[in-house]
């Protein structure tokens, strides 16, 4: 099947992409199995950590925990069916998979998005009052937040499968990309896309620049806070705290709007890989590391962990 004659008839789609060269396949499915490991060792371990130590029972770490969850989710949409290509040369994935896949990348990157920006806002409290962070951010502030960034993630992503999926689609059933991405779909088109691509700019630009907003705006509070401190060490302890999700921050909106927020005209399909590449597959390994390199909490809830299994096996 080399054509279609629109979305309905598809039965079949093609991904190319990462490495089309023979030679380069099984080092790179080593490497990419290799990440994923790393991947879902640190992100399931941190969930695993935070559940099992009550001392890690805040709002803060309720949202760190979904965060870890939601970097799990959205990479296993996207890289067990790449790894499976350069394993075995199939390029082949169905056209329902092709929209699930779609949907389940979309709707979880977009919750990503919004657990870091409600995530600012609890290190602006823990750094604004310290002293009174458990009884400012408390779980029935925190959940409602967290059940929002799901809700309309899911609904952000339901809009963006059902416009990408009711087109035509005539150009070939080759996918330049991946993974089902909206981008590498819509260039399948032989619709106009001038819609499509509104309601992708719109939507983006509106979970990107209302996140940022909300980041900016509780760093730039944070800032006035720790000026106002006259410890040295205050000042330390609370540009630790935020670094790691700021450096988080950066990483991730960086590549975002690198890839959905520019004219598709200015789409260059190998430089949106690299891209992909980096927020699909390097991210979501990197979090779990970003998080507890510099924490001292999670240090000590890891060392107190050896320690239980070290007395269950010594008993």
């Amino acid at each position: 099947m080399s054509s279609m004659e629109n979305s309905t008839e598809a039965s079949e789609l093609r991904l190319l992409g990462l490495a089309d060269a023979p030679e380069l396949q099984a080092p790179l499915c080593i490497i990419f199995t290799f990440i994923s490991l790393i991947t879902l060792t640190g992100n399931l371990g941190m969930i695993t950590l935070i559940l099992l130590d009550s001392r890690l029972h805040t709002p803060m770490y309720f949202l760190l925990s979904n965060l870890f969850l939601v970097d799990c989710v959205y990479s296993s949409a996207v890289t067990p069916k790449g790894m499976a290509r350069l394993l075995t040369g199939d390029k082949v994935i169905s056209y329902g998979g092709c929209v699930a896949q779609l949907f389940f990348f979309v709707a979880f990157a977009s919750v990503d998005c919004l657990l870091l920006a409600t995530m600012a806002c609890g290190r602006h409290a823990t750094v604004r009052k310290p002293l009174h962070h458990a009884s400012t951010v408390t779980p029935s502030v925190g959940v409602p937040m967290v059940v929002a960034c799901y809700v309309w993630g899911f609904a952000e992503s339901a809009i963006h499968t059902r416009f990408t999926f009711c087109l035509s689609f005539c150009h070939s059933n080759v996918v330049h990309h991946f993974f089902c991405d909206i981008p590498p779909i819509l260039a399948l088109s032989c619709s106009d896309i001038y819609v499509n691509e509104m309601v992708l700019f719109i939507l983006a630009a509106f979970n990107v620049f209302f996140a940022l907003m909300v980041i900016v705006s509780s760093y730039l509070f944070i800032l006035f806070a720790i000026l106002r401190m006259h410890s040295v060490q205050g000042r330390r302890k609370a540009f630790s705290t935020c670094s790691s999700h700021l450096t988080a921050v950066t990483i991730f909106y960086g590549t975002v709007i690198f890839m959905y927020l520019q004219p598709s005209s200015s789409h260059s399909m190998d430089t949106d890989q690299m891209a992909s590449v980096f927020y699909t597959i390097i991210i979501p390994m990197l979090n779990p590391l970003v998080y507890s390199l510099r924490n001292k909490e999670v240090s000590n809830a890891f060392r107190r962990a050896i320690e239980k299994m070290k007395l269950l096996c010594s008993t």
